[in-house]
C-alpha cells in the first residue's frame, strides 16, 4: 500500500535493494534526499553515472579502478614480487588501513562455490597464474569460510609448481571476543595456528 508520493516509494524500493539497507533506513535516505537541494542532487545523480561509467577493472589486479592500471599496481614504491590475494575491492580497502602491506594485491570478484554454481573459472584464478614470473610469495587472505579455504585450498594446488613462497593470513580468535561466543572452526583454527609466545 502507498501512503504518500509513488516516487518516494520507487526510491525505497530501489535504495532497500541495495546490501545492509533495510526499508526503514532507505525511507530516512529518502526522506533526506526529497528535502535535498537541487545542487547537491544534480551532483549525486552526475556522480552515480560517472560511477557507472569511468570504474573499471584494473588490466592487472583486477581492483577498482579509474584508469587502466591501478594507482597501487602503477606505485613504484610497491614491491611487486609478492601478491596478496583477496576476494573482493574492499578487501583490498581494509588490508591497506593496516599499513602493514607493501606488496600488490590481486583481486579474484569472488571464491569458490559449488552450490551457488561459482567455480575456478567464475572468478579470477587463472589470471592470477599468469601472474606468477618474477614473484617470491603470494599471500592468499581470503574470508575465513567454507568457500575461502576451498579456494585457498585449489590456488596453492595451482601454484606448488611454481616454486614460491605460499603463505595465508592468520586466522583464529579476534581481539576483545569472549571464546565462549566463537564458533569451532574458529576456535580450531586458532589452537592449530598457535605461535610461541
Amino acid at each position: 500500500m502507498i501512503y504518500s508520493s509513488q516516487n518516494i516509494e520507487k526510491l525505497v524500493n530501489i535504495l532497500s535493494s541495495l546490501p545492509t539497507i533495510g526499508k526503514k533506513t532507505a525511507q530516512r535516505l529518502s526522506y533526506y534526499l526529497v528535502k535535498a537541494d537541487t545542487d547537491f542532487l544534480e551532483t549525486f545523480a552526475h556522480t552515480l553515472l560517472e560511477l557507472k561509467n569511468k570504474v573499471k577493472l584494473c588490466k592487472i589486479c583486477f581492483n577498482y579502478s579509474d584508469e587502466e592500471v591501478c594507482p597501487i599496481c602503477q606505485s613504484e614504491k610497491r614491491k611487486k614480487n609478492t601478491i596478496c590475494v583477496v576476494e573482493e575491492p574492499n578487501d583490498v580497502i581494509a588490508i591497506e588501513k593496516t599499513n602493514e602491506f607493501n606488496g600488490v594485491y590481486h583481486v579474484l570478484h569472488g571464491v569458490i562455490s559449488p552450490l551457488d554454481g561459482i567455480g575456478a573459472n567464475d572468478i579470477k584464478v587463472k589470471e592470477l597464474v599468469q601472474r606468477i614470473q618474477n614473484v617470491d610469495e603470494v599471500i592468499l587472505a581470503l574470508n575465513p569460510s567454507i568457500e575461502g579455504e576451498t579456494t585457498s585450498q585449489y590456488i596453492a594446488k595451482l601454484l606448488r609448481p611454481f616454486d614460491i613462497k605460499i603463505t595465508r593470513i592468520a586466522s583464529g580468535v579476534p581481539m576483545g571476543s569472549s571464546l565462549e561466543f566463537t564458533d569451532e572452526l574458529t576456535l580450531s583454527r586458532a589452537l592449530h595456528s598457535r605461535v610461541p609466545i
